[in-house]
């Protein structure tokens, strides 16, 4: 019988309205320019259909051209400014929740970690891309 490992969740809160927020959290031109989790790594390309099973995927690479990987899934619910769940290409589950608080935005990510890396270095990753995205949407 398999392992299944805890969810993990990461958030942060956002100085910027809800409508703001998911407007850069889903579009593929604002996407291509927050998603990375490092200054080393950006995306390259991005689409997104946002509905109900709707695809979306994202090419992150290394910008010295070393490694690189697809992002994609498929999405089970869209609540337009309130939650995002999808399903990743590899049957993982991923739930992002918008809330307005204080004047900004709440994001809480939650997502089932895969087994070929540590799961502190997961969280990391995925919080460090959170904090991109924070800092992108507050300059806007």
């Amino acid at each position: 019988m398999e392992n299944k490992l805890e969810a993990i969740t990461i958030e942060c809160a956002i100085n910027a309205s809800p409508e703001s927020v998911w407007a850069l959290w889903t579009n593929p031109d604002h996407i291509i320019r927050w998603n990375s989790a490092s200054d080393d790594w950006h995306t390259t390309k991005a689409s997104n259909d946002l509905r109900v099973g709707g695809k979306f995927t994202s090419r992150m690479e290394a910008k010295d051209g070393s490694m690189g990987f697809d992002f994609y899934g498929v999405y089970d619910t869209v609540v337009a400014e309130e939650k995002l769940e999808y399903t990743l290409g590899d049957g993982r589950k991923v739930k992002v929740l918008f809330s307005s608080v204080d004047g900004g935005t709440q994001v809480i990510e939650t997502f089932d970690p895969e087994t070929e890396n540590p799961v502190e270095m997961q969280r990391g990753g995925w919080q460090a891309i959170l904090d991109n995205f924070k800092k992108y949407a507050e300059a806007q």
